[in-house]
């Protein structure tokens, strides 16, 4: 069947495109819902205006979602689980759970399919979570799961603080690196010099040690000239 699209449909088609599709699709979601007509007259005589009108939905869309997405990007989302000692909780964080949690925060229905969210979390800790809630804009929370009787914002203070505090002892251990990268350069320069100075010595040496053996064939023929006068 084809029809006119009033709306846009994600991944199907935009509002004001015209398209066949199957009549089972059409039939029983696109006109039930009234995201599209069949492709009479009519219809195809309004196409013009409904694009226009769906070209400015979409953009109102567009910034409607870049809004929230600031939104959720400062949000931090609370969890109190039961865990046991191992920081391994009894049972799970869904991203219904999430998306439940959101929707009270922001004050906007956020659909749990938008959470992308690989697997359920299964442990205490801090947890930064996408969100894809528009084909053009992502967004991003901050999931604390924290044990039941405990404060989430201490939990977030005392992971920051060991944060500071790993970053410090990776700045000591870079300032102790130092010397020694030091030292390695003097001992090089050091060996170069030595190499230098062995250069130098060696064709003295074969310069002596040519000169005595000069100066003693020289001796040996003095004496010969001796002996036969």
């Amino acid at each position: 069947m084809k029809v006119v699209f009033l709306e846009d449909v994600s991944g199907v088609a935009q509002g004001g495109d015209i398209k066949e599709v199957k009549n089972g699709f059409a039939r029983n979601y696109l006109i039930p819902k009234n995201l599209a007509v069949p492709a009479t007259h009519n219809a195809l005589q309004r196409v013009a205006r409904i694009a226009k009108e769906s070209e400015s939905t979409r953009l109102t869309t567009l910034t409607d979602m870049r809004a929230l997405a600031e939104a959720l990007n400062k949000v931090q989302v609370n969890v109190e689980m039961r865990a046991g000692t191992s920081g391994r909780l009894y049972g799970s964080v869904t991203n219904a759970i999430i998306a439940e949690q959101l929707s009270e925060l922001v004050g906007q229905e956020i659909d749990r399919r938008t959470i992308m969210l690989a697997e359920p979390l299964r442990e205490l800790g801090i947890f930064e979570i996408g969100l894809r809630i528009h084909p053009e804009v992502d967004a991003g929370v901050k999931v604390v799961v924290y044990d039941i009787g405990s404060d989430p914002d201490t939990v977030v203070a005392e992971a920051a603080a060991r944060a500071e505090a790993e970053a410090a002892s990776e700045d000591d251990d870079d300032e102790d690196e130092e010397p020694t990268a030091e030292v390695a350069a003097a001992e090089t320069t050091a060996e170069s010099e030595e190499e230098a100075v062995a250069e130098v010595e060696e064709p003295v040496v074969e310069l002596e040690e040519e000169t005595v053996a000069e100066a003693e064939e020289e001796s040996a023929t003095e004496t010969e000239d001796s002996d036969e006068q």
